[in-house]
């Protein structure tokens, strides 16, 4: 628990500081944008803008998730964290149909860049989002915790847009290829979609409570049915209550009575199996092939 608490303190220190430097440069990059005339600019600085609200969202949705459960949250305000994925996915999708839009607009009408503010401009950003992607990389739990990657995304999308607008610029500015700044804005645009578009899947199916894709449900089942005293399985479900902490409910049918002693060390034996199969949080309930069940999917499917 004081683990994840310190990956939790960690996540937040990296966005505080993400913030302010994404923020910052977002300002100087709108301004270049508008002076140099370049879309791959200025459509960065609309995705720098969009990044720092989702940081600043990702950061309150760690500041909320620590509040501690009670009656009316019983399983506390950990969805928070879920929510601003959600925001950030969405986000992204709309950012990269609106660069879309807009590049296949300048296809007809290309308008006059200054290449040369365009480049030094790009290369402060790449700068930038490199020193925030590596702290996000090294502090942050970008690799489990579905807020923390929705943000890096968010900042990986940045970088690309950087580079994709450094190489339109040194094109503009050695063989006046205008249309680089319009192609390099629709391939940053296309990443960008397909990032925002997995992230708002993954956020989605949480809040769905659908199955976790690391956990083999049919995994789960053959570890419980492997106890002899377990005869049967249903009434299982399994579902993330947050990034990394997955859930399991069902019922498993015993083929006698058993003693408290005996069901307790039963538990126990199950519950340590069932961890190494990412599941860290389970209410298993014993009963005996008389207990009356529902008639359903949920309940018959698995026997």
């Amino acid at each position: 628990m004081s683990e994840h608490h310190h990956v939790h303190t960690n996540n937040k220190k990296v966005l505080a500081l993400s913030v302010i430097l994404i923020g910052g440069f977002m300002i100087i990059e709108c301004i270049g944008g508008f002076l140099t005339g370049s879309l791959a600019l200025l459509s960065d600085s609309v995705h720098m803008l969009s990044d720092t609200v989702s940081l600043l969202v990702a950061l309150l949705a760690f500041i909320f998730a620590e509040k501690k459960a009670n009656t009316d949250k019983t399983y506390g305000y950990k969805r928070f964290e879920i929510l601003a994925a959600l925001f950030n996915g969405v986000t992204l999708i709309i950012i990269s149909v609106f660069i879309i839009i807009e590049a296949i607009k300048r296809f007809f009408y290309p308008p006059e860049i200054m290449s040369l503010e365009m480049f030094w401009i790009s290369v402060i950003g790449l700068v930038i989002n490199v020193i925030v992607a590596m702290l996000m990389f090294k502090g942050g739990d970008t690799k489990h915790n579905i807020n923390m990657k929705g943000a890096f995304l968010h900042v990986i999308g940045d970088l690309l847009g950087s580079i994709g607008a450094i190489i339109a610029a040194l094109l503009i500015f050695a063989f006046n290829v205008v249309i680089a700044d319009t192609i390099a804005s629709l391939i940053v645009a296309l990443l960008i979609l397909r990032s925002g578009w997995s992230i708002t899947q993954t956020s989605i199916n949480i809040l769905m409570e659908g199955t976790p894709k690391e956990v083999d449900v049919e995994a789960v089942f053959e570890t419980i049915l492997t106890y002899e005293e377990i005869k049967s399985v249903h009434d299982c479900h399994v579902w993330s209550i947050t990034s990394g902490v997955n859930a399991l409910s069902c019922h498993a049918t015993v083929s006698q009575d058993l003693s408290t002693s005996e069901g307790e060390a039963l538990l126990n034996d199950i519950e340590s199996s069932l961890k190494a199969l990412h599941i860290h949080h389970m209410t298993i309930q014993l009963e005996t092939i008389n207990h009356q069940h529902d008639d359903n999917f949920l309940c018959t499917h698995i026997h």
